[in-house]
């Protein structure tokens, strides 16, 4: 089942002799339960794409459907209201609020649409994390692994249809590296979590299931390591 569809995304920056064409004419989808890697060189265009993805920047031209979903066709209020629910962001820098504890960093997109956390569920989310003794502890009381974990479970709490993490290891030393990986790819398959992740490490992007290349703003390469 077809989770994600990308139609002909092209994005540009500037104009005249200054325009810079970040994504060219992009198009590919992604199947419900795939985890997918997008790798290439710098300025080739991939955090670009994750943001057009995750409904962030909006494109020049193309279109971005998420479970069937044209998401540009969204006001900018609907947009939010569905990326909140509908995907999970995880960036390089965690993005917590420093007053916020670590459940309440979690459990922020639900306060933002004014639901209550599903207690078995923040449970087990803080359990598979490692966090659980440290829940009522702030950020700043937190190493730079158990950062990025939390700022993973805030991703995971609306249980989204996608999940897309843009250099999320790229803080990180090697140990808390293969953590935040292994986290990953465990959401993806005892969630059944759709995963799309930009990384400049070719071991970790190894791991997926499916590797995507992009070079000056266009897809290269996209290949399936393991079916």
């Amino acid at each position: 089942m077809e989770i994600l569809r990308v139609e002909n995304l092209s994005k540009i920056y500037g104009s005249g002799a200054a325009q810079v064409k970040a994504l060219d004419g992009v198009s590919f989808s992604v199947k419900k339960g795939e985890f997918a890697a997008i790798v290439g060189a710098s300025g080739s265009g991939k955090s670009t794409l994750l943001h057009m993805l995750g409904g962030v920047d909006r494109p020049s031209a193309g279109k971005v459907f998420i479970e069937d979903t044209d998401i540009y066709q969204l006001d900018k209020t609907r947009l939010a209201i569905f990326r909140r629910r509908q995907v999970g962001l995880i960036y390089q820098f965690y993005n917590l609020l420093p007053i916020l504890n670590v459940e309440e960093n979690i459990t922020l997109p639900l306060l933002l649409d004014e639901r209550k956390a599903d207690p078995e569920f923040l449970s087990e989310l803080l359990a598979t994390l490692n966090l659980t003794e440290r829940a009522g502890h702030l950020p700043n009381e937190l190493s730079g692994g158990e950062q990025q974990r939390v700022s993973i479970g805030r991703a995971l709490i609306n249980r989204p249809a996608l999940v897309l993490a843009d250099e999320p290891t790229g803080n990180l030393d090697s140990k808390n590296s293969e953590e935040i990986v292994d986290l990953l790819k465990l959401s993806n398959k005892r969630y059944q979590q759709t995963l799309l992740i930009v990384t400049h490490d070719h071991k970790i992007a190894l791991q997926a299931d499916r590797l995507i290349t992009l070079a000056d703003g266009r897809i290269v390469k996209d290949e399936v390591i393991r079916p």
